[in-house]
Order: C-alpha cells, then sequence, then structure tokens
C-alpha cells in the first residue's frame, strides 16, 4: 500500500505516525510552507514536517497545489494508492484528487455533516455540543462534502478544545489505518447536507466577551472552545484579561451584566446576560496565566468592578 500523505499542524503527526507505524508505505509527505513564529518572527517548519524529516520521509511544501505541474508531475509518478489528508489547511484541486489508484481519503475531526471547514473542534465545544468525533471520508472538490467511510464518536463533558483535539488526533490515526486497510469492504454513505453546519476559521474577535449577549453556559463554553486562540478575553478598564477556567453559577439578581461579586480569596463572579461564572483561572494583560487565587492575592478587587 503506497501513500502520498498532506498534513500540516501538530494535531495531523499522529495520522503521519500510524502510518509510519503500521508499515504503511508513505512516499511523500506535502505540508504547508515554513512561518515567522514568536517574538523574533524565526522562520518555523510545520510539525509534520518535523516529523517527517526525522523519518526520513521526502517532503515538498508547495505554496499552492492548483494549477501547480511540478506537484503533479510528482504524484503521478509515484502512482499512490492512496492520498491521506488529515488538517492539510488547504481545498485540494480536483487534479490532485484524481491521481491516486483507490482513493483521497481525509481524516475530520468532527461528526460530519456537522462542523464542516476549518475549526471543527473549537466550534463543537463553543456552540455546546455534547459529543463531537472524528470520521474518514472520500474527499471531492467541495469542502468536506464527500461521503463518509467510518466514524468514531467521543463526549465532550467539560474538556476545552485542546484535550479534545489531543484525543481526537490519536483517534482519528487508527480510525485511518483502519479505514485504508478495510477499505475494500467499506460502503460509503453519502453525507445529508440538511443537516450540514460550518465551522469557519477563528478570527480574534470571536473571542470577545459580550457579557450582556451571552448565558453563563455560553460563556463558559466559550472559554473552553476558544484555547488556545483566540482565548476568551475581555476587558477592565482598558486592559485585557483572558478566561480559561471557570464554573457557572445559577443565581438571579438585578446585577448589571459583566460586574464583579462575590470576590474571595480564591475565586471572583461575574453577572452574565443569565446566571454568573465563577471564574477560576485567567491571565491578566501582560502577566502568566494563573489561578485566580494567585490573581487576587495582587489584585484589589472588592466587588463592583466591570468586565466589559
Amino acid at each position: 500500500m503506497k501513500t502520498v500523505f498532506m498534513g500540516t499542524p501538530e494535531m495531523a503527526v499522529p495520522t503521519l505516525k500510524a502510518l509510519v507505524e503500521n508499515n504503511i508505505d508513505v512516499a511523500l509527505v506535502i505540508t504547508q510552507t515554513d512561518k515567522p513564529k514568536g517574538r523574533g518572527n524565526q522562520m518555523q517548519s510545520p510539525p509534520v514536517k518535523e516529523y517527517a524529516d526525522s523519518q526520513g520521509i521526502e517532503v515538498i511544501q508547495p505554496k499552492s497545489l492548483r494549477n501547480n505541474p511540478e506537484v503533479l508531475e510528482k504524484l503521478n509518478s509515484i502512482a499512490p494508492d492512496f492520498i491521506v489528508v488529515a488538517a492539510y489547511g488547504k481545498i485540494l484541486p480536483q487534479e490532485v484528487l484524481d491521481v491516486p489508484k483507490k482513493a483521497p481519503v481525509n481524516v475530520h475531526f468532527s461528526l460530519l455533516p456537522k462542523y464542516r471547514g476549518a475549526a471543527p473542534v473549537n466550534w463543537a465545544v463553543i456552540r455546546g455540543e455534547d459529543e463531537t468525533g472524528v470520521a474518514t471520508m472520500l474527499m471531492d472538490a467541495g469542502l468536506d462534502t464527500g461521503d463518509i467511510l467510518l466514524v468514531e464518536k467521543t463526549p465532550i463533558g467539560k474538556k476545552d478544545a485542546v484535550m479534545i483535539a489531543e484525543e481526537l488526533a490519536e483517534t482519528g490515526a487508527q480510525l485511518l489505518i483502519k479505514t485504508l486497510k478495510e477499505f475494500d469492504s467499506i460502503t460509503p454513505v453519502k453525507q445529508n447536507d440538511a443537516d450540514m453546519t460550518y465551522a469557519p476559521m477563528m478570527k480574534k474577535e470571536d473571542g470577545h466577551i459580550k457579557w450582556a449577549e451571552k448565558t453563563a453556559k455560553e460563556i463558559e463554553c466559550m472559554i473552553r472552545g476558544f484555547v488556545p486562540w483566540p482565548a476568551a478575553y475581555t476587558f477592565m478598564d482598558g486592559k485585557m484579561f483572558k478566561l480559561f477556567a471557570a464554573e457557572i453559577v445559577n443565581i438571579e439578581n438585578n446585577i448589571e451584566p459583566g460586574t464583579i461579586f462575590d470576590v474571595t480569596k480564591k475565586s471572583f463572579c461575574v453577572k452574565c446576560a443569565k446566571d454568573a461564572l465563577m471564574i477560576t483561572e485567567l491571565q491578566p494583560e501582560g502577566k502568566k496565566r494563573m489561578p485566580a487565587v494567585s490573581f487576587l492575592a495582587g489584585a484589589k478587587l472588592t466587588g463592583g468592578e466591570k468586565f466589559e
């Protein structure tokens, strides 16, 4: 079984690793270009490239796959049975999808047709889903619209998006191996487009908490969903506060949303459009992420202050 693997972030590495560890021939890895990162803007390779290099697998990083005869010629010369895609980050053109002898197979981190798009794990958490999962699918020219092969579900509970992503990365890797080994006996299932939801790329402004518009439950889901970026954040006296952990407090009162109350040595509460949140972990602007007890040891909160 000969494959070409396409993926970019850390979440895609377990899938590539599973291919290698199951002695599936990975003839080529295609990943996105190196990007500047950190304060010094040093160029950094994608995690998939770093792992492929460690295994001696050839890597190419084309800026675009569309109308790229060199990439197409290379793929055709390899003549893979499968092209395997996991979080590559770009839609594949039809001429690339047509290359493999058997199929192009995508590992998508949601329960399709829900959460098609760039950030399915985050949006499933943000929108308060009870469960999510991973699906292997046949690829077509649409955005995550191909027929479904296999699915594995997992409960979300109180896990944040980072925890879910790590879990699904491992689950998806094993599901992909099962998909390839049992490919000829799997009956693809068409997606029901009527059930489709979209998981767009996140923007920084998405994380800004609107205390007067969102319930405590909705904001708590934002806190768990917008990690590691852009984080759920708010402002006080012009300074940003990122919130990382909170507990819902069922309460009815006439306090204005965004107002801080019930300040103790270990936590404080913030009124929402409905109910309130007890904040237990946060990051004040210019400081490290910390438990609320550490923040309160140095802060002079007395109650009545306002988040905006």
